[in-house]
């Protein structure tokens, strides 16, 4: 019986499998060859269809037209004309026929005239109407500092009036006027007249702690009517004077400000204790660059209605600075990623910006003399040890070189341009020696720029015929002030030694007509700013500057790579379309120097 392929054994009564017959193959070989058949369809599909057209003329007359003018009904209008009084101008002509002081921030020749009228600069941004009525109708500030009978020293130039009516306006404003254009003076004008108005109450000024003085001067000289307290001492006297409210206007350092952060910070806008001020001033604002550090956190953390930021180098390493001012300003107004031209828009309405090419023709010229010097034959071989040693060592530590092995070196090299370690050689030396005889023959006056404050005192002992005097970060605050009038009124004392950290901003020293550079910063805005210690208003005569440059040396390479990235400021206040470009170097360019290969990791900026 037969299952599947089993077959049942009737002997055994087990099954044996039966094998299946192989299946029967045929081939047949079709030998089917394709035959084409050229129709030509193809490329009549390709072809596009004709289609054929016909004109058919029209005889249809032209339409006539007829144009009749309808003008619309005049509207009588009554004007009013509300002259200025004829004492205005005549007070102010007043003031400005006074003999100028050499200190004053703001100090005008006798005989300039001063415009008319000024009109208060409203912001681009007000909305409602009553408040856009409000500045229409708003008086000249002539008018308005007339009518609170706010008298000057001397009469500000047409400029300043405009920098006090912008000032004036705004709930948040950058003053960035070029170094010696008196933004202190512009500054402490709309201050007073916003506190004689009644539109504010308290003031905070913060400042670098060696200006915290200066502005107090200026306040007696352009406000003295003005309570001002310097915020110092000890906690418990600090504490005392930040609770005085007789005192409208108070001055502190950003030093202090950390050591009082407690004052200023809370969990929210009701906290208790928390001081509370109408308006917040930074002096020197680029000091809030970082937005991470935390001098900028605390000083965004003051409670306050209006903001404003002086500064004349509001962008000195990257755009990333401008944008760290804002976020104390206007938070979330700038970002980074914004091109320099969109950023110099966005700005446009909060910053104001003069150059003294601009708005002082009266100011004399700004000369610069680049002395371009080699190493003597002792110096030229010790910095060719020191440069080959330096490269060889940071070549071997390969990826284990960081950015500051490569500064310790160029430091090195400097100081080396400066002065021979070994001899005390330096051809700067002798070509600053040179100039100053001259200097002093003729009875001027001189500044002398270093980074290093051993540099200044090896100079100091060896310009002992020039009676030269010191001011750096090791003289005491409290001294600083008394160097700076020896040194305007004694006729033996010719040359001031001046450090760029100390003396960078906020000195008046415009009696000065040299100015030498002895070693180079990182960033030429840190230049300009020493330079305009003496090209400001008042200057006596023109001022010339002389920059010692090294050829051959680390100097001369540093310099290279300055000069090509300087447009990034320009840019970013003059609108042009340039690329995104930084004023620093970055840690690649500093590699670059010696032909060295940077290192992974982020990238810096020097400031």
């Amino acid at each position: 019986r037969m299952n599947h392929g089993f077959e049942s054994l009737e002997t055994t009564g087990g099954r044996r499998w039966i094998k299946d017959q192989p299946p029967a193959i045929h081939h047949e070989d079709l030998q089917l060859a394709p035959q084409p058949f050229v129709t030509g369809w193809n490329r009549a599909i390709q072809r596009d269809v004709p289609v054929p057209a016909r004109s058919l003329p029209l005889g249809i007359v032209r339409p006539k037209t007829i144009c009749i003018p309808i003008q619309s009904p005049r509207v009588p209008v009554r004007s009013f004309l509300f002259s200025e009084p004829a004492s205005l101008a005549g007070r102010f002509a007043a003031a400005g026929g006074e003999q100028p002081t050499a200190g004053s921030s703001a100090a005008r020749p006798p005989g300039a005239t001063l415009r008319s009228t000024t009109r208060v600069r409203p912001p681009t941004d007000v909305i409602k109407l009553e408040d856009r009525l409000a500045y229409l109708l708003q008086p000249s500030l002539e008018m308005l500092l007339a009518e609170r009978w706010l008298d000057f020293p001397f009469a500000p130039f047409p400029y300043q009036m405009e920098g006090i009516a912008f000032l004036y306006a705004r709930q948040a404003a950058v003053l960035a006027d070029e170094m010696g254009l008196g933004k202190t003076m512009q500054a402490i004008t709309a201050i007073r007249l916003l506190l004689r108005c009644g539109e504010i109450r308290s003031v905070l000024l913060v400042c670098p702690k060696p200006l915290v003085s200066n502005w107090k001067r200026e306040f007696d000289q352009w406000a003295p009517e003005i309570p001002v307290a310097i915020v110092e001492g000890d906690q418990r006297r600090r504490h005392w004077q930040w609770q005085l409210a007789d005192v409208p206007v108070k001055i502190a350092n950003y030093e202090l400000m950390l050591r009082d952060r407690e004052l200023f910070e809370g969990r929210g806008p009701e906290a208790e204790g928390r001081l509370r001020f109408d308006l917040a001033v930074l002096d020197e604002a680029q000091r809030i660059k970082n937005q991470r550090s935390t001098t900028s956190q605390i000083v965004r953390s003051v409670a306050r209605r209006r903001n404003w930021a002086l500064t004349g180098t509001p962008v000195e390493n990257s755009a990333e600075d401008l944008v760290g001012i804002f976020e104390f300003l206007v938070p979330g107004h700038l970002s980074p990623e914004m091109k320099p031209s969109t950023m110099g828009r966005s700005v446009s309405d909060y910053v104001l910006r003069r150059t003294k090419d601009k708005v002082l023709t009266e100011l004399p010229p700004k000369m610069f003399r680049d002395a371009e010097l080699s190493l003597l034959p002792e110096q030229q071989e010790t910095y060719r040890l020191a440069e080959d040693e330096g490269v060889l060592r940071i070549g071997e530590m390969g990826d284990q070189a960081t950015i500051q092995h490569v500064f310790e070196l160029i430091l090195r090299l400097k100081q080396i341009c400066n002065f021979d370690p070994a001899t005390g050689a330096s051809v700067k030396f002798e070509r600053l020696e040179a100039d100053l005889e001259e200097v002093a023959a003729s009875g001027r006056k001189a500044l002398v720029f270093s980074q290093w404050v051993s540099t200044l005192r090896r100079l100091s002992g060896q310009l002992e015929r020039f009676g030269p005097l010191e001011f750096h970060g090791k003289i005491p605050p409290g001294q600083r002030g008394e160097v700076i009038e020896r040194f305007r009124h004694s006729p033996d004392k010719h040359v001031l030694l001046i450090s760029y950290g100390a003396g960078g901003v906020g000195l008046n020293l415009q009696f000065c007509e040299y100015v030498f550079l002895f070693d180079r910063w990182w960033n030429p805005a840190i230049e300009d700013q020493a330079v305009n210690r003496a090209h400001r208003i008042g200057a006596a005569g023109p001022v010339t500057v002389t920059r010692f440059l090294m050829l051959d040396t680390i100097e001369e390479r540093i310099n290279l790579v300055l000069e090509e990235k300087r447009e990034l400021f320009d840019t970013i206040f003059s609108g042009a379309e340039q690329r995104h470009k930084k004023l620093g170097m970055t840690q690649a360019e500093i590699f670059g120097l010696f032909d060295l290969r940077s290192p992974g990791g982020p990238i810096r900026y020097v400031a």
